[in-house]
């Protein structure tokens, strides 16, 4: 991996987490870890060109269906594709399937650019993340397994300590904080060989005290009610947070910070 590398374009594939969420911006609109890693990757490049296609709520199967060879056409120096946690999260999972349409992607994808950046993905702590973190892990191995093959960067985010913190999570329990997201992308900026500029972002966070038993049986009401249930009715119908949505940023333009 070369030191301190100057790459002139980068194109974000994916579902919710690089489009961003959780991390709100006062206009209502998402930031997050791919557009932090953008900005950081244009101050040392002239006419930087970034592009993010993720969607909400995309399966595998439609990340390389809508998003995999308009990314491959861009031509981009880097492209990072993370996808298929959503998969392992639903009550059905085709592992086999899943496997095959990432090989996919990765195939195509990894001719198309100077580096293809794959993730191993954050992990809350919790029991309902603990029932399917077979499945995760599983995702995990081949995610591992197609990198050796095709000479791709894998960022371990699974293995830092700081990212499985509830604290770093929002109250959906699905998405990163902003501090998430700025760890992440402090992650996939050292992967890329970058000299770092939060050499802890992996450790974990100082502790607090937590919170009375009042104050957690509140949150988890409000959880089930405002998330888990539409989460649930969405599961059921066969809906998707992301049906209708365009892509974050679908072309690839210079990149300019429009943070408000």
């Amino acid at each position: 991996m070369q030191t301190n590398p100057t790459h002139s374009s980068l194109v974000a594939v994916g579902d919710s987490f690089t489009e961003g969420m959780s991390d709100m911006l006062p206009d209502g609109s998402y930031r997050g870890w791919a557009d932090l890693l953008a900005a950081r990757m244009a101050a040392r490049s002239p006419g930087f060109r970034y592009a993010n296609l993720a969607v909400r709520g995309k399966l595998i199967r439609q990340i390389v269906d809508e998003q995999v060879e308009v990314a491959a056409a861009m031509g981009a120096d880097v492209i990072t594709l993370v996808g298929g946690l959503n998969d392992t999260l639903r009550p059905k999972c085709d592992m086999a399937l899943v496997r095959d349409q990432l090989t996919q992607a990765v195939e195509r994808l990894a001719p198309s650019c100077k580096q293809l950046v794959l993730m191993r993905s954050p992990g809350r702590q919790g029991p309902v993340l603990d029932r399917f973190r077979p499945r995760m892990e599983a995702l995990f191995a081949i995610i591992d397994d197609l990198a050796s093959r095709h000479g791709a960067v894998v960022v371990d985010l699974y293995g830092a300590r700081s990212l499985a913190d509830p604290r770093l999570w929002d109250v959906d329990r699905l998405h990163l904080t902003a501090d998430g997201h700025r760890r992440v992308a402090e992650a996939v900026w050292q992967a890329l060989g970058h000299e770092a500029e939060d050499p802890d972002w992996h450790a974990p966070i100082p502790a607090t005290p937590p919170p009375g038993w009042i104050t957690r049986r509140t949150t988890d009401v409000r959880f089930a009610r405002q998330y888990l249930l539409p989460w649930i009715g969405r599961r059921l119908t066969g809906r998707s947070s992301g049906d209708g949505l365009p892509p974050k940023r679908p072309d690839l333009v210079p990149y300019e910070d429009t943070t408000p």
